[in-house]
């Protein structure tokens, strides 16, 4: 459990990894020799299934440890105080079997906060998700759009520095879809750092700043949105960039 006596954790930025190796069964799933994230407000990794580009956030995130190489937060080995500082939103999110209120008031209450300020900050979360009228919903009778919502709503109102999204998105309805897209680039204004995981080209071009190609647990690409999608450098980015498998 986090100590709740110091609310006020270190910074965690830039979200750095060298040389960063994952082995399984003798195949190399990841193959990073060096990422920095901590400029670019929305960044995001594209590539297709089995790229690595999951499991390489998971790993920035200090969710998943690496055979080989080092993960650093702010220059420093990942830390306690440091994870309150880094968010990590997976595509199936976990809830607890409480109210949606409840689910983040829990989240505040374990970084820190009192009683009263964790409320008043749950209160301000799900009001900026569109999610106030079921505050006292048990979070497991919400839609699949109403349960990505309350996670993002969750991980935001930690103030994260920087949050990892694994396709949030995914198999969400339209509506849904663009209301976490909202909560997406409100939170890039208000000042975290983004990074997306996902299929969908045309979120990347309306969202991110920044593109990172994957395959084959290596980085094929990396640089500006616009650079990628109208100027591809790789055969393989131009491949991707027309909708064309990558094999």
């Amino acid at each position: 459990m986090l100590d709740r006596t110091d609310t006020k954790a270190l910074s965690a930025t830039p979200v750095s990894g060298d040389n960063l190796k994952i082995e399984r069964s003798g195949r190399l799933l990841l193959d990073v020799e060096r990422i920095v994230f901590g400029g670019d407000a929305v960044t995001a990794i594209l590539g297709p299934n089995g790229a690595g580009k999951s499991m390489l956030i998971k790993t920035l995130a200090g969710l998943q440890k690496p055979d080989r190489g080092d993960v650093s937060w702010n220059g420093s080995t990942p830390s306690r105080d440091g994870y309150r500082k880094v968010g990590m939103l997976l595509q199936h999110p976990v809830l607890f079997r409480r109210s949606a209120i409840a689910n983040v008031i829990y989240a505040l209450k374990q970084a820190g906060h009192g009683t009263r300020d964790a409320q008043a900050l749950a209160h301000e979360a799900l009001d900026h998700a569109g999610l106030s009228a079921i505050a006292d919903t048990s979070a497991r009778l919400l839609s699949g759009g109403e349960k990505q919502r309350l996670a993002m709503a969750r991980a935001l109102a930690l103030k994260p520095e920087i949050l990892f999204l694994d396709e949030p998105t995914a198999s969400l309805d339209p509506a849904s879809t663009l209301r976490i897209e909202e909560m997406i680039g409100a939170a890039a204004k208000a000042g975290t750092i983004i990074v997306l995981v996902t299929h969908d080209m045309a979120q990347a071009r309306r969202l991110s700043e920044r593109v990172l190609l994957m395959h084959r647990g290596r980085i094929i690409e990396a640089g500006r949105t616009a650079d990628f999608f109208d100027r591809p450098k790789t055969p393989e980015a131009r491949a991707f960039a027309a909708g064309e498998i990558l094999l």
